[in-house]
């Protein structure tokens, strides 16, 4: 019997590389993958539903999940997580020392839905009691003008939120002081090439993102792996197939880092970083599945409701292929 051929769009994470190189193969399944920013990819995802398996932001699933369209199943497969403290960037002169400095400042954001943001604003909320209401947000391209939300909001009338001007740049204008900070997925350009004008809220965000987890035990989920339900209904079995062979690929990742770290990645002391990591995270410090990850899921539910994005409280089994959630035994 020939294999079933699927479109697989991902970014080249060390934890897929085993799939897409040939060493772990899913049963059944020919995987032809599609290497992309994951900015392509969740725009033609969510807007034209382009691919039969994806990388998908679990912002804009949740908000697929709540309106019943675009019409796609994840497994609890988690590509991208982030820690997210590094994420909130702020002008120098602006007056912001701590979190809470800013209640009523402006903030610029890429889009308002993503997951990136998702988090950081249920962290000001959870952590430093600063929720969404309390900041004026200022929307456009991080490095490029015209961005615009993969998929339209119905915000309430207490979120405070705003399109740039046509020809602005939120790295622009933080730097110029034209809006006080930003929080984003990716560090504004102005911040890597050394502005005296911009600078990170948390200087020592990794000391904050540790203490924050062992509070919390919440590593953030940022990505899903979405499967059209159209492959689903013809082929129910695809679900379970891939989530087996994703969870083979990072064991995979796994032993590279454990035995042959140096060799693997151009850092001199990533064998330490590890060890550092497994104490504080444990063995499996990226886990997948639904159980492991409930109370991630259940507080990005939370903050997406909390923030105007869903209009209901999702239950996390709905979130997953039934298939996913149970393993057979011998």
């Amino acid at each position: 019997m020939s294999k079933l051929n699927l479109t697989f769009a991902c970014w080249d994470y060390d934890r897929i590389q085993p799939l897409t190189n040939g060493t772990v193969q899913p049963k059944g399944i020919n995987l032809n993958w599609l290497n992309m920013p994951v900015e392509e990819t969740f725009f033609r995802m969510m807007r034209h539903q382009e691919f039969d398996v994806s990388e998908l932001s679990l912002s804009s699933y949740l908000i697929a999940k709540d309106r019943g369209f675009p019409n796609f199943t994840a497994i609890p497969v988690f590509v991208s997580r982030f820690f997210r403290h590094s994420g909130i960037y702020i002008h120098a002169h602006s007056g912001i020392e701590k979190p809470e400095d800013l209640r009523g400042k402006r903030v610029g954001i890429p889009e308002y839905q993503l997951t990136a943001c998702l988090w950081i604003r249920g962290i000001l909320q959870s952590e430093y009691g600063v929720a969404a209401s309390d900041m004026n947000w200022y929307m456009g391209g991080e490095e490029t003008p015209g961005r615009v939300e993969k998929v339209a909001l119905n915000l309430p009338p207490e979120i405070k939120i705003q399109s740039i001007g046509a020809e602005q740049t939120l790295n622009e204008m933080l730097e110029s002081g034209e809006i006080d900070a930003m929080i984003a997925p990716r560090a504004p350009s102005s911040f890597l090439d050394g502005s005296p004008n911009v600078k990170r809220l948390f200087p020592d965000y990794v000391s904050v993102e540790k203490e924050y987890y062992k509070k919390t035990g919440i590593f953030p989920i940022m990505h899903v792996v979405a499967i059209k339900d159209e492959i689903l209904e013809r082929h129910p079995w695809v679900a379970y197939n891939l989530y087996q062979a994703f969870v083979e690929a990072k064991k995979v990742t796994y032993q590279g880092l454990y035995q042959t770290a140096a060799a693997k990645a151009t850092l001199p002391w990533l064998i330490a970083e590890v060890e550092r990591t497994r104490e504080l995270m444990g063995d499996d410090f990226w886990p997948y599945g639904l159980e492991k990850n409930r109370k991630t899921l259940e507080a990005a539910i939370q903050y997406s409701y909390e923030q105007g994005m869903i209009n209901k409280q999702l239950e996390v089994e709905n979130l997953f292929a039934g298939s996913t959630l149970e393993e057979y035994t011998v």
